[in-house]
């Protein structure tokens, strides 16, 4: 009965370790991609801002 309850336990990191690796890796990937989206939307507001560049909206 103790190897089983030991085994049981060992199971259970693993998954938790597994599940976290891809929760920590769908995490990176989502910040990366809102990222360089961000840059984006800086660099088109950039591009369609008026020539005088004192005026502030």
């Amino acid at each position: 009965m103790r190897k089983r309850q030991r085994f049981d336990s060992r199971m259970t990191r693993i998954v938790l370790l597994i599940s976290f690796l891809f929760f920590f890796g769908r995490f990176v990937y989502s910040s990366v991609g809102a990222w360089y989206h961000h840059q984006e939307k800086v660099q088109l507001q950039q591009i369609n801002q008026p020539g005088d560049p004192t005026v502030q909206r």
